[in-house]
């Protein structure tokens, strides 16, 4: 043997693990919502979309998350809402957490509820109307007549006053017609981007069937109730 080399001792291979070390005893949970950033905007964004206001238990437990954890995330939610830059706060309400908007703000937001317009409305006749004007457009109101079949210068007239429409010029043909085209409300109301959002035909006529749906709802709604038929009495059948 050489005195001038060390000799080499094999390392003595590492015990295997078993499943059970590899894995000590835990309850199961779901799929982790990533680091602790991640799921700070995941509980935040459940908040949100709540009706009702979410305890931390179960917020944990539809997360898979320690509820510890998710109690501390509560706490950095709150106080980072607290701030004055925010409008908004995450409070405590009957034993959860809910959205809402802080007090000092109630007099503003209750008037800019109050200025905003009601729900869009629009019978089935109105609803064919601008369907015609949006996918043919500009278009003229004999033009629109003659698709639909029927007239419809009461329609045109509510589709301006609601700003759906607009006058989009005169076609140069005789008599010059008004032509019609849909306006940036009309995207606003049905929620496009563009006018190559609209959708196709087919969806189109499924919203014109709901729409004959609601109004036949609504006629059968404001129907007066027959008169109760008058039963002959007993004088009337012995006359006859």
């Amino acid at each position: 043997m050489d005195e001038g080399k060390e000799t080499a001792i094999p390392e003595e291979p590492m015990p295997a693990l078993t499943p059970e070390e590899l894995l000590p005893d835990q309850p199961a949970a779901a799929e982790p919502a990533g680091d602790e950033a991640g799921l700070q905007a995941v509980i935040e964004a459940v908040i949100y979309v709540s009706e009702e206001p979410l305890s931390a238990a179960q917020i944990a437990a539809a997360l898979g998350q320690p509820r510890e954890l998710v109690i501390q995330i509560l706490d950095r939610l709150v106080e980072s809402y607290a701030r004055p830059e925010h409008g908004i706060a995450i409070r405590e309400v009957a034993g959860g957490f809910q959205i809402a908007t802080k007090a000092e703000h109630h007099e503003a937001v209750r008037a800019f509820v109050k200025s905003l317009k009601a729900p869009l409305k629009l019978s089935l006749a109105a609803l064919e109307t601008l369907a015609v004007i949006a996918y043919k457009q500009p278009v003229t109101a004999p033009e629109i007549m003659e698709i639909r079949g029927v007239q419809g210068t009461g329609v045109l007239k509510t589709l301006l006053d609601r700003k759906l429409i607009a006058v989009a010029g005169r076609k140069n043909v005789i008599g010059k017609p008004v032509l019609y085209k849909t306006t940036k409300d009309f995207l606003v109301q049905f929620g496009l981007k563009d006018l190559a959002e609209l959708p196709s035909l087919k969806e189109f006529e499924e919203l014109r069937r709901l729409a004959i749906h609601d109004e036949g709802d609504t006629l059968a709604d404001a129907a007066p109730e027959a008169p109760p038929v008058e039963q002959p009495s007993e004088n009337q059948e012995d006359a006859g």
